[in-house]
């Protein structure tokens, strides 16, 4: 590997962190699993939620980081792969790259220990599947099954789970949140599977799409967004969420409208009609959450004077 200055392996590490492509959705995940504790409960918001946020963007981090160290050999054979991974393109070396991912799941556990002891256990099992996801040894996404639920917990429902244990211990009809989010999830690693299907095919690779088949996984992948959405209404019904916010999401889906990208959130051509909304969606989901937040924090100021 060619010698690169202390500048261009920073900017090597932080490209290999891949922070545009999960950031976006970590970050209401956290919140609105440490809304969803504390607006019943008559708990105040406080610094565990920006420990708890910061834990599940650096595990998240961490699944992205070991991920590409450990498919840099796979993705070297492939150009636009490999473009986009720096230990492939010799920005960075392997050693470089694991010592960085060490630092991370250390900073990852003491964020997560701030949060509390629960937050901390959820911050472990997320660090773990991370790790194994990827790792050679095990490599869960190599898997039919496991590949889809070792994603769809660690990028998902556990990210939800740690925002909320972080402040109470009993999700009651919060868990079909949990499950909501995670199905939500489901359809993404589908969806990721399905457009890569000629190519992992080619590759070798034993996932669930490739078990499936394309017919089969299109089925699983809508089919998973219609189990999340009645597990979503179950849980709307139960008057989880505040009624306002309705308002709020009618609002956000035609300023969504405005954002039309032709590709999905990985940055890659929409190959489902679902790919092009992606964005669309996350807009939405963001506003929503961004508005209760900011509903619940002047609610905490107020009650001050």
């Amino acid at each position: 590997m060619k010698s690169n200055s202390l500048q261009d392996q920073i900017r090597g590490l932080i490209r290999l962190t891949r922070w545009k492509e999960y950031v976006p959705f970590v970050i209401p995940l956290t919140v609105l699993g440490a809304l969803l504790a504390t607006r019943p409960n008559g708990i105040a918001l406080d610094w565990r939620l920006l420990a708890v946020a910061l834990g599940n963007i650096l595990a998240v981090a961490y699944a992205f980081m070991i991920n590409d160290i450990e498919d840099a050999p796979d993705d070297a054979r492939d150009p636009a792969r490999a473009a986009r991974n720096p230990i492939s393109m010799g920005e960075i070396g392997v050693r470089v790259g694991y010592n960085a991912c060490r630092i991370v799941a250390a900073v990852t556990l003491i964020m997560y220990a701030l949060g509390g002891p629960w937050a901390l256990a959820i911050g472990v099992v997320t660090l773990l599947l991370s790790h194994l996801y990827s790792w050679r040894p095990v490599r869960l996404k190599a898997w039919p099954v496991t590949d889809v639920v070792s994603h769809s917990l660690m990028l998902s429902g556990l990210l939800l789970l740690a925002g909320y244990f972080a402040y109470h211990t009993q999700p009651g009809i919060v868990w079909f949140v949990a499950a909501a989010v995670t199905l939500v999830s489901v359809y993404g690693q589908l969806y990721n599977q399905l457009r890569d299907f000629e190519m992992d095919k080619a590759a070798g690779l034993f996932n669930t799409a490739i078990v499936l088949g394309e017919q089969r996984t299109r089925f699983v992948m809508y089919a998973s967004i219609g189990l999340a959405a009645v597990c979503l209404l179950a849980a709307i019904f139960q008057g989880v969420f505040p009624l306002w916010l309705g308002i709020v999401l009618l609002i956000s889906i035609p300023i969504s409208i405005f954002v039309s990208p032709k590709t999905d959130m990985r940055g890659g051509t929409a190959v489902e009609a679902s790919g092009a909304m992606q964005w669309q969606a996350l807009i939405i989901a963001n506003l929503t959450v961004a508005a209760w937040l900011v509903y619940a924090l002047i609610g905490q100021v107020t009650t001050l004077f």
